[in-house]
């Protein structure tokens, strides 16, 4: 008896997308656009599959009303607009199609910078109204000239590559990326946001959204760059604080910006920037190519051929490809995994040239590889945000150039089982390792130096030199600010070197109470780490 699977089209995608799905003989497919959550809720149970682009909400409400629902494809690269928790929750794959709009986006996002450059949108608008004013629309010519990149992932690479083309410079800042993924290419990496502000001409943003990066384009970091800066936005639009931008646009130290992304969108009627003669306005647009929407389009249209017809589950943001019984197995270590990953994003605070994740005990008698993605998730979640998943991390971990290794190790010495990692720096190692304790997380070494410290809450990391009296001032300082301590761990090789304390703490201090941590003599390094 054959068995047939229901897919439901909410966003327009390719034809030959569609026509892919419509020639299995498994799957029975409609095409219903410009549902509303109320009326998507009311159809969606007699449906298998779901595919949308940007434009449809699968909200929870949605979800919990598909009683048949297996799978939610993405035809895109996010996945904001669907409720990734909610469908877990329910056991629903979403799939998306990473890489699918990325020559459209570099594309748009370098005509943009030409647009601003050459002032084409304000001249075609005064040639609309019958007008021949040359002298109000004199441009700047790219050649020579510097393109700041925040960002240098698969998009930022290939704007890079256009900017150099054209005989620009170009200056990237991204923490995450490693030295040698940009070697052969003619860019230069700088180490901060200050410095890659410095003497640039242009910038463009190419992150996703994250508590790290919200608001990271404001008042304060235009203000580092020289008079004259031009902006282009084909990212996130919370990149932008868009009062801030629309100040410095009136003042003239902003010379224009563009932006193809919003916050909400569509935006609003009185949206700040409508309006402004120096400003280039696109309706997110950067994905809408031709080749864009047929790449998306075949590639989620295969995605769902292959669960449904051959039980093969690709680029799913929200399922590793583990068998069942041993994914129950192991989910315990990769929930320690994922937390070590943490610890260790917001210790490290150098740029990663390879990370060796390591295993000893029991574990080592199963395919180790989802712990070591679990990690990884962990460690890329400042950066990546939500958008990171066990499914995607490798190739995220990849477009940074950071070399992964993973080490099973014949003894866990006095622990039943161990999971470490060593990150290597420009000239140093960073290494943790965690256990078990019960069902809780703890710390067991720092640096190679034995410790015990619970992984859970907010810690508080000290590095500093091994002599009385530290420990005692900043408990002092803790306390003066009604901050209390939980508990306390050392770690240290000799005494009278290095030491590294852990604090764990029952509430966050402010950045205030931490500058007066830093300024005691003999503690090198503060970090607080939120777990």
């Amino acid at each position: 008896m054959s068995v047939f699977y229901r897919i439901l089209i909410a966003d327009p995608i390719s034809k030959k997308g569609i026509a892919e799905l419509q020639a299995s003989s498994q799957l029975i497919v409609d095409e219903k656009y410009g549902l509303k959550e109320d009326e998507l809720a009311r159809v969606i149970a007699d449906y298998d599959g779901v595919i949308v682009r940007s434009q449809t909400k699968i909200t929870r409400k949605v979800i919990e009303a598909g009683k048949k629902l297996k799978v939610i494809g993405r035809a895109g690269v996010g996945i904001d607009n669907v409720d990734v928790d909610a469908a877990t929750e329910k056991g629903i794959v979403v799939m998306n199609t990473p890489g699918g709009n990325t020559i459209a986006t570099a594309e748009h996002t370098f005509s943009l910078l030409l647009a601003l450059a050459r002032n084409v949108a304000q001249a075609h608008a005064s040639m609309q109204l019958g007008e021949w004013k040359r002298k109000n629309f004199e441009g700047i010519e790219l050649y020579g000239k510097t393109l700041g990149i925040i960002g240098l992932g698969r998009v930022g690479m290939e704007v890079a590559k256009r900017a150099l083309a054209f005989g620009m410079k170009v200056k990237c800042f991204d923490p995450y990326l490693s030295p040698t993924k940009v070697k052969n290419l003619q860019v230069e990496l700088v180490n901060s946001l200050d410095e890659l502000f410095q003497d640039i001409d242009f910038l463009s943003l190419h992150v996703p959204l994250t508590q790290e990066t919200e608001g990271i384009i404001n008042k304060e970091n235009l203000k580092k760059c020289k008079r004259g800066i031009r902006i282009i936005n084909c990212a996130r639009g919370g990149l932008i604080r868009i009062a801030d931008l629309e100040e410095l646009l009136k003042s003239g130290w902003v010379a224009g910006a563009a932006l193809d992304v919003y916050e909400p969108e569509p935006p609003p009627a009185d949206f700040p920037l409508r309006g402004l003669p120096n400003v280039v306005l696109t309706p997110h647009l950067a994905a809408s190519t031709i080749e864009a929407q047929e790449n998306v389009g075949t590639e989620i249209a295969a995605m769902v051929i292959d669960l449904f017809c051959h039980n093969i589950i690709r680029n799913a943001v929200n399922v590793p490809s583990v068998d069942p019984k041993v994914l129950s197995i192991l989910r315990p270590y990769m929930a320690l995994g994922e937390k070590l990953g943490i610890f260790m994003s917001q210790w490290v605070v150098d740029r990663i040239d390879s990370l060796t994740i390591y295993f000893s005990g029991k574990v080592n008698e199963y395919d180790t590889s989802p712990i070591t993605r679990a990690v990884l998730k962990g460690f890329l979640r400042k950066v990546a945000g939500k958008e990171v998943n066990e499914v995607n991390v490798v190739f995220l971990i990849n477009t940074l150039g950071i070399d992964v290794k993973e080490v099973k190790m014949s003894s866990a010495g006095e622990f039943a089982e161990i999971i470490g990692i060593e990150a290597k720096t420009d000239g140093h190692t960073y290494q943790a390792a965690s256990t078990f304790y019960g069902r809780s997380h703890r710390l067991v070494q720092l640096n190679f130096n034995p410790i015990e410290a619970s992984m859970e809450g907010i810690l508080l990391l000290l590095e500093n030199k091994d002599r009385p009296g530290i420990v005692g001032k900043v408990g002092t300082i803790l306390g003066e600010h009604s901050i209390n301590i939980a508990a306390m761990s050392l770690a240290r090789a000799k005494a009278g070197e290095k030491a590294i304390s852990i604090l764990n703490l029952d509430n966050i201090p402010s950045p205030d109470v931490l500058v007066k941590i830093r300024n005691i003599e003999d503690i090198y390094n503060v970090q607080l780490i939120s777990l």
